[in-house]
């Protein structure tokens, strides 16, 4: 039995799409490129941010996204970032009496305007308000504590199986792996994603007949 459901953020229940745009439009490239190298970098196991320094070598992520904002143009995240089926897996899970938690790998910013969505879940916090990021084990044994369930009745579901998979299996949660995005799909049918997951899934309404 499932008491408490954590979702990853990125290509779990938004898309990408508008982040690395926005990223693309800023550096003054063409949008594909950005998504291409994203895909190559984080195809080789290093982290998507290394597409920006393959663009601009020696380019301060940090200060560029502080730049991005001060000059409005800033991260931003509406109604229309999120997959369809977020709002009524999500309800429902919280109407069956599961306890819902969003938490991903995202800026303190991503956090608030995900929270201001009013999206169905109990808690929505980010690795950056956390201080602490995926796939960290101390990420994980936070959201332990936030699920208010023990690990064997909480579920974490991700698209990324180094990032959620493999690490929420490593402090004894329950795991989904989501067959959606470009990491969900390249490593879906990986012998060692199949071998970590505790169930795979095609879409978040697939949580009802696991936790119901």
């Amino acid at each position: 039995m499932i008491d408490t459901v954590v979702l990853d953020v990125g290509e779990t229940i938004t898309r990408d799409d508008r982040y690395w745009a926005s990223w693309a439009d800023w550096l003054g490239v063409p949008r594909h490129t950005v998504s291409a190298l994203v895909g190559a970098v984080v195809a080789q196991g290093l982290d998507n941010a290394e597409a920006l320094r393959l663009l601009r070598p020696g380019i301060d992520v940090a200060a560029e996204y502080r730049a991005r904002g001060a000059a409005g143009r800033g991260e931003y995240l509406d109604e229309t970032d999120l997959y369809d089926d977020v709002r009524p897996a999500l309800a429902a899970l919280q109407d069956s009496g599961v306890r819902v938690i969003v938490a991903g790998n995202q800026t303190a910013r991503a956090g608030d305007l995900l929270r201001a969505l009013d999206l169905p879940a109990d808690l929505i916090v980010t690795s950056e308000e956390w201080g602490v990021a995926k796939p960290q084990p101390e990420f994980f044994q936070r959201l332990l504590e936030a699920a208010e369930a023990p690990a064997s009745r909480t579920l974490y579901v991700g698209d990324h199986p180094a990032n959620d998979v493999h690490p929420a299996k490593a402090v004894g949660l329950r795991t989904a792996h989501l067959r959606r995005g470009p990491w969900g799909n390249l490593w879906a049918d990986a012998p060692d994603t199949i071998a970590a997951a505790d169930w795979r899934i095609n879409g978040l309404m697939d949580l009802l007949s696991i936790t119901g």
